[in-house]
């Protein structure tokens, strides 16, 4: 291939990369993983005879998608290897990498919650879903990707939509109450507060954290008001030394905290009924931020 065909293969690609690498993340819930799929999707396009592609867009989303599920297959199978709790991969979104978040189906779909729930999906479930309710494609495109009936991915997407609306009423509160509740949670956890971090959550609440082996973190989902108020209250309480900053992650309120071995934990929030249903902390090295 020429210099000259390779540049025109880029440029095609670039235009479409915030809304390729989003469909990516969206079904892996790993930048990482999404990044390698965009890469290994334009060493295809590469080898496509792209005069003969009406829709480079169209074209683009079915491959990334399809080498998209070939690598949740792989990970899905190989999760028990991974030391805790798996959680998405969280992603600075002040400035989205992924394009404008300007429809609420586009943000809610980062949301780590939503991710989450995701996770427990069949790849092609959690595909037709990412598909029709983030980027509002017809069924008849989205089966043409899949190798599908229409029909079939109507199905696959009401058994997925199902799934997440039993999840959603728990992460039902507005960007300020979230906001609220977190600052409220870590200045009463701060201070060792049992009291005050047992009635700012959910009685049924959990708290899941994903540490990777690599750090401090606990292995088991934390369930329970009492439990999660003891837990957080003995490690961020008044003897322990961190600080945190605010900043928005997954298209959500968050914060990252840094503890004083130097170890980094992002936190979110849901909430639902003025009380956190869902806590979610991060602290794998390897899905974090680079430091600043």
């Amino acid at each position: 291939m020429t210099t000259a065909g390779a540049a025109e293969a880029a440029g095609a690609l670039q235009a479409h990369r915030p809304m390729l690498l989003g469909l990516a993340y969206r079904l892996l819930g790993s930048r990482y993983d999404a990044e390698d799929v965009l890469q290994e999707a334009y060493l295809r396009w590469l080898d496509v005879d792209r005069s003969a592609v009406a829709e480079p867009r169209r074209y683009l989303s079915r491959v990334v998608t399809r080498l998209a599920l070939d690598r949740l297959r792989v990970r899905q199978a190989a999760r028990e290897t991974y030391v805790g709790t798996w959680l998405p991969e969280p992603v600075p979104t002040g400035s989205s990498p992924f394009g404008p978040l300007d429809r609420a189906e586009l943000r809610d779909s980062l949301s780590t919650a939503l991710l989450h729930v995701l996770e427990r999906l069949t790849p092609p479930e959690r595909a037709v879903y990412v598909l029709h309710t983030a980027f509002d494609l017809p069924y008849a495109e989205i089966a043409e990707i899949l190798d599908r009936t229409p029909e079939d991915c109507r199905q696959l997407h009401h058994r997925a939509a199902t799934r997440v609306r039993q999840e959603q009423r728990r992460f039902t509160a507005s960007r300020p109450e979230r906001e609220r509740l977190l600052d409220a949670f870590l200045a009463a956890a701060r201070d060792g507060d049992l009291a005050t971090l047992t009635g700012l959550v959910a009685k049924d609440a959990t708290a899941w954290s994903d540490g990777g082996g690599r750090v401090p973190s606990a292995r088991n989902p934390i369930t329970g008001a009492d439990r999660i108020a003891r837990f957080f209250a003995g490690i961020y309480g008044p003897h322990r030394r961190w600080t945190a900053r605010r900043l928005e992650l997954n298209g959500e309120p968050a914060v990252l905290l840094t503890r004083a071995d130097g170890n980094r934990y992002t936190l979110s929030v849901t909430a639902a009924d003025g009380r956190i249903t869902n806590i979610y902390v991060i602290g794998n090295p390897a899905k974090l931020p680079p430091a600043d």
